[in-house]
């Protein structure tokens, strides 16, 4: 990623149950066709857990939590298939940081009213192994102590996983690691060292997720990106290489950097129905990845924390609410969708509202390219973008990602300066990009990608409301401008929307 998000403040705890509302103005504009309601209620899954069975299932074989590694040898000696009942109390595993439990194919986990595997800060995984279609259901899942980058549950990225009505916190890492065909419902994702989940399988993509009705919550609390900077490795959920996820659903609150990020050949994305607030940086960043669809999600008070630490060390570039970083619509890339639409959302109160970017030193094979050894979808071998061959088509094209086909429209962006405490470089929408200068052999030098990427690519606004103090950038960061500039030629944006400057708030 170019722009990184760092990120200082802690976390604050949230209500058990808050309203997702968009603030109402008298006499502003009437919401967009087909805008969500103006009130959405999103239940604290952390808060209020459900309760797990209260006596064993038939056939189920009961685990004894007075009997340390009870878990783990039980696992052991029955064969795939077998359903656990957890009994109340806190379950240990050996005093060894390897002692995970390692699942059969099939397994069944389930826990009791009270039930707790505590790692008690020893050790370092509870699931992990190449078992499918186990499922963990009523759980509490802490303490564990996994490195940087790895997860605490499903540690080795197995498929068909189902995580329903889990709590998974205050463990190091990643609470959660994620598989291909893993469900992740009604679970509550709570201050966990690094990231909520981290959805990444060092074997391929991961295929088929789903993330529905969870709570993902005060994530990154040991401050990944203050330890290694610019490291990229910070959100409430992280994807990479992703090939067909639905997101809907969720609370995504109070994490430290943003709240879901996807990075890095994700495709075929369905943000929906979700309420992403409070975030230290931003709501949603999509970077270098393709075919999405983010809708009818309230998204407030987002990205305080970063927004308000570059603008006040004088930094031009508009740090955004929804980032789109060389992410686009590609039809040659299967999907539900040959685009990026961002419709019917609610935007109130962030630190500025949508920008669409592309660096223009960043492309396969080039020393700027943050994503090492990855090229894009349609260049396998990053080896293939060098010189001459680069300069012309196809490669030209394909060996960048390109932030094209993005359709931003029937969106409510509500800005009231004074909730957010700021006067300048918290109002901004933009689609810009830098000038190209790197490496010295690049065929993308000067204005080209700025161009291509603000007049050629098919990236329009449309059928939105505004209210507040908008101002819009386009091309590069020198180019702001005011509601009647943006839609005006050359720039031709926000057809058929309407600005009341008045009436934020």
């Amino acid at each position: 990623m170019v722009i990184k998000w760092r990120n200082w403040a802690v976390p604050v705890a949230a209500p058990a149950l808050l309203a997702g509302s968009c603030v109402s103005t008298q006499g502003a504009p009437a919401e967009p066709t087909g805008a969500p309601s103006a009130a959405r209620s999103v239940a604290g899954v952390c808060a209020r857990p459900a309760a797990g069975p209260a006596q064993p299932p038939a056939g189920a074989v009961t685990v004894d939590p007075a009997v340390v590694g009870d878990l783990a040898t039980k696992t052991r000696n029955n064969p795939p298939n077998t359903t656990f009942w957890l009994r109340p109390g806190a379950h240990r595993l050996p005093p060894d940081r390897y002692s995970q439990v390692i699942p059969r194919k099939g397994n069944r986990y389930l826990g009791a009213p009270g039930a707790v595997l505590d790692g008690r800060r020893t050790n370092q995984y509870a699931f992990g192994g190449s078992a499918p279609d186990v499922t963990i259901r009523h759980l509490t899942v802490q303490g564990f102590v996994a490195p940087h980058n790895e997860g605490v549950v499903n540690h080795d990225s197995a498929d068909g996983w189902v995580i329903e009505h889990a709590t998974i916190q205050h463990n190091a890492g990643a609470g959660l690691m994620a598989g291909a065909r893993q469900r992740v419902s009604a679970s509550c994702l709570r201050g966990n060292g690094q990231y909520g989940m981290n959805a990444y399988k060092a074997a391929g993509p991961v295929r088929g997720l789903v993330v529905e009705g969870n709570e993902i919550t005060a994530n990154n609390t040991d401050d990944w990106e203050r330890k290694r900077p610019g490291c990229g490795c910070t959100a409430g959920i992280k994807f990479w290489a992703v090939n067909g996820a639905d997101v809907r659903g969720n609370w995504v609150h109070d994490n430290r950097g943003a709240g879901l990020w996807a990075d890095t050949n994700n495709n075929d994305f369905r943000f929906e129905d979700n309420l992403i607030e409070a975030n230290d940086g931003a709501a949603l960043i999509y970077e270098t990845s393709y075919n999405a669809v983010i809708r009818k999600n309230t998204i407030r008070r987002n990205n305080w924390v970063e927004g308000r630490k570059h603008a006040d060390r004088g930094d031009s570039f508009p740090f955004a609410t929804v980032y789109v970083s060389e992410s686009g619509g590609e039809p040659r890339v299967r999907a539900r969708t040959d685009k990026i639409e961002i419709q019917w959302n609610v935007l109130e109160d962030n630190w500025s509202g949508i920008t669409l970017w592309e660096n223009a030193d960043r492309f396969c094979n080039s020393p700027a390219n943050t994503s090492s050894g990855h090229c894009t979808l349609l260049v396998p071998r990053a080896e293939r973008c060098a010189r001459p061959s680069i300069a012309t088509a196809p490669l030209y094209a394909d060996c960048r990602w390109k932030t094209q086909r993005v359709e931003v429209h029937g969106n409510r962006f509500v800005l009231d300066k004074s909730v957010l405490k700021c006067t300048v470089k918290c109002d901004r929408m933009a689609v810009l990009a830098n000038y190209g200068t790197y490496p010295d052999w690049s065929p993308y030098q000067g204005e080209r990608v700025a161009e291509a990427i603000t007049h050629q690519q098919r990236n329009r606004w449309y059928d939105n409301v505004y209210l507040g103090p908008w101002t819009f950038v386009a091309h590069d960061p020198s180019r702001v401008l005011d509601f009647g500039q943006w839609q005006a030629a050359p720039y031709e944006q926000d057809a058929d929307s309407t600005l009341d400057p008045r009436a934020g708030g």
